[in-house]
C-alpha cells in the first residue's frame, strides 16, 4: 500500500465514523427539540372544529417526512444509518401529532377522557395506545373521542407495518444502489 493509498482510507475511516457520530446525534437532537417544543409552543387551547384539521395536517406531516427521508436513504452512503435516523423522526413525530391533538381536544371538550389530560397526560395516554400496553388509567370517555383513539390504533398499526416496511425496503434499495455503484468504479 502506498503512504496516499493508506491517507485516502483513513480519511475514509475518518468520515464514517465522523457520519455515525451524527447519525447518532442527529435524531437525539431532533426528537429533543421535537418535544421542546411540544411543550412550549402553544399550538392552541381550543381549536374546537380544528382538531380534526390539525390532525390531518400534522398526518399529512408525518407522510411528507417519510416520503422525504425514503429518498435521503436510497441516495445515502449509509442507507442502514439513514433508515434508524428515519424512524426516530417518523415515529416520535406520529406520536407527538396525536398527543397534541388528544390535549387540545380534552381543553376544547372538557369529559372527553376519563380525567383532565396536561400535556405530559397527553403524551403518555398516546404512548400508552401506542405500544399497546394500555394501563386503562387514562381512557377516552366520549363517543367522538374513542373513535378517534381507534383511528391512531389503525395509525399505529400502519406506522408499525407499512411504514416500517417502506423504511426497510429503501435501505435495502439504497444498499444495493451503494454496491452496484461500488462494483461499477472497481477495475
Amino acid at each position: 500500500m502506498t503512504p496516499a493509498s493508506l491517507s485516502s482510507g483513513g480519511r475514509a475511516q475518518k468520515d464514517r465514523g465522523r457520519f455515525v457520530i451524527l447519525g447518532v446525534v442527529r435524531p437525539l437532537f431532533t426528537v429533543a427539540l421535537m418535544v421542546a417544543a411540544y411543550y412550549v409552543l402553544p399550538v392552541g387551547r381550543r381549536l374546537h372544529g380544528g382538531t380534526v384539521v390539525f390532525l390531518i395536517i400534522g398526518l399529512s406531516l408525518v407522510a411528507v417526512v417519510v416520503v422525504w427521508e425514503v429518498r435521503s436513504i436510497l441516495r445515502s452512503p449509509y442507507p442502514g444509518l439513514r433508515g434508524v435516523q428515519a424512524l426516530s423522526l417518523a415515529i416520535p413525530l406520529f406520536v407527538l401529532v396525536f398527543a397534541e391533538t388528544y390535549y387540545v381536544l380534552d381543553q376544547s371538550w372538557p369529559g372527553s377522557f376519563s380525567a383532565p389530560l396536561t400535556k405530559s397526560d397527553s403524551l403518555y395516554f398516546v404512548v400508552t395506545v401506542f405500544t399497546t400496553v394500555g394501563f386503562g388509567d387514562i381512557v377516552p370517555a366520549a363517543e367522538s373521542t374513542r373513535l378517534l383513539v381507534a383511528v391512531q390504533m389503525l395509525g399505529d398499526l400502519i406506522v408499525l407495518g407499512l411504514v416500517l416496511r417502506i423504511i426497510l425496503e429503501a435501505v435495502q434499495r439504497g444498499r444495493d444502489n451503494r454496491r452496484k455503484t461500488k462494483d461499477r468504479g472497481s477495475p
